[in-house]
């Protein structure tokens, strides 16, 4: 019988120095010539870890014990943190994770663009705790515990976390996890219920049970009452997205304001929305600020969902064209526009990752242009933009290696500059990386 080649990890934790952190939270540190990741562990810190994988180009490690601590360690407000995977960052402090956020941006930047931004903005921050509104969930029955659990993936997203609090989720739900958990188990369909997808209104709430077999009228019933005595209301989801449908039929409408520009949005439970409410208020000020949209403007918005931008930026520009692949979003974005008394807003729907052939949209000129692409980022968009002769981009990014390519495109291409960036803390306590950059052609 042949040898196995896979190595052992040494029993023993090591010591190591850690010099980084990555874009996902984990120290940074070197043993000889190979990069370890260390979970728990922040620059500046001698730690003792444990190899817990060992990859050709990487190693894997957990903390066991701090040995010298970061000044801006902080002690994680949860219980589970290090176990749940919802959060990677609560042992470092707020200031310190939007400023870590902003060089993974920078790294980004001088890595994949080639170039820097001449001005970078102020990180826009917000509330750092339950500010959640909307969230996946997965649940699982645990035989061996004879318990059924509800809640984020554990870190490494195998199994489903056994948490009995979280604080970033919006109160109304996170008080309720126990509660959801106690109800699922006592249903029929106990062991058929693989999720609930969580969303948040300004004033109700809304939960999406996915189910994997016909509910029984028993257990309708009981989910009935949980939503008559919560005040949240609940949905099936038998089938597809298109198979949603609220479990009790009644007057239901989840919306979010945005005060500023005096605006109300509708959506539903399972339509895209920002996760963090006040950041979303933040971003759309910072991103008009940006374009400064004027009366003889006619800017378009590119994956503009159900508005969010294309409202506001309409209520102090001559015309805006919002485009968005998902025709569900462009329907409530029309309806949106009709209820905000806002009529200098049009909307298409098309898959903006594909070539859009004589669109009817881009026929014509615009003077400024909005986008707030998905992680892949907008690189079939940009050449368009170019030839739509508008003379400053507003660019919205969820992934700053994507950000960072389209700028190298945009710059290097099509005779843009880029006139600044800065990040959003739009996912407190996690690494993921939202930011806001403003292109401007060059004369």
């Amino acid at each position: 019988m042949g040898r196995s080649r896979k190595r052992r990890l040494p029993a023993e934790p090591a010591e190591f120095d850690v010099h980084d952190l990555s874009h996902d939270g984990r120290g940074v540190s070197r043993s000889g010539e190979k990069v370890v990741f260390i979970h728990g562990a922040l620059p500046g810190e001698k730690v003792m870890a444990r190899y817990t994988g060992r990859r050709r180009s990487y190693d894997e490690a957990d903390v066991t014990e701090v040995l010298e601590p970061s000044p801006h360690r902080v002690e994680p407000k949860c219980p589970h943190f290090g176990m749940c995977g919802g959060c990677s960052l609560q042992h470092l402090e707020p200031r310190q994770q939007i400023l870590s956020k902003q060089a993974v941006l920078e790294q980004n930047f001088t890595r994949i663009g080639g170039l820097e931004p001449q001005h970078w903005f102020e990180p826009l921050t917000g509330p750092s705790w339950n500010y959640r509104r909307k969230a996946r969930l997965s649940v699982r029955y645990v035989f061996k515990k004879e318990r059924l659990l509800v809640g984020f993936r554990e870190r490494g997203g195998r199994y489903v976390a056994d948490i009995g609090e979280c604080h970033v989720l919006r109160m109304v739900i996170a008080e309720r996890l126990g509660e959801l958990a106690q109800l699922i188990q006592s249903m029929d369909a106990c062991r058929t219920i693989p999720q609930i997808e969580v969303a948040c209104g300004d004033d109700v709430a809304a939960l999406i049970f996915r189910h994997m077999e016909d509910l029984s009228n028993a257990d309708q019933d009981k989910l009935v009452r949980f939503g008559q005595e919560s005040g949240i209301a609940v949905f099936l989801q038998p089938g597809g997205l298109d198979s949603i449908r609220l479990l009790e039929p009644g007057q239901f409408e989840l919306t979010y304001a945005i005060p500023d520009h005096d605006l109300e949005f509708v959506f539903e439970p399972a339509d895209f929305i920002q996760v963090n409410g006040e950041m979303n208020r933040l971003m759309i000020n910072r991103a008009l600020e940006l374009l400064k949209p004027g009366p003889a403007d006619r800017i378009l918005d590119l994956f503009c969902g159900l508005g969010n931008f294309t409202l506001p930026l309409a209520r102090h520009a001559g015309e805006v064209v919002g485009v968005e692949g998902d025709a569900g979003l462009v329907e409530r974005a029309r309806m949106n526009a009709e209820r905000n008394g806002i009529t200098n807003a049009s909307y298409f729907s098309a898959d903006l990752t594909l070539e859009p052939t004589q669109a009817p949209w881009l026929r014509t000129s615009y003077d400024k242009v909005l986008i707030d692409p998905p992680r892949s980022g907008a690189q079939e968009m940009l050449p368009h933009i170019a030839a739509s002769g508008a003379s400053r981009l507003c660019y919205v990014s969820c992934h700053p290696a994507s950000l960072a390519r389209d700028a190298g495109i945009l710059v290097q291409d099509h005779g843009f500059e880029l006139s600044g960036a800065g990040v959003m803390d739009m996912f407190p306590h996690t690494g993921h990386v939202e930011s806001i950059a403003l292109f401007e052609r060059k004369t």
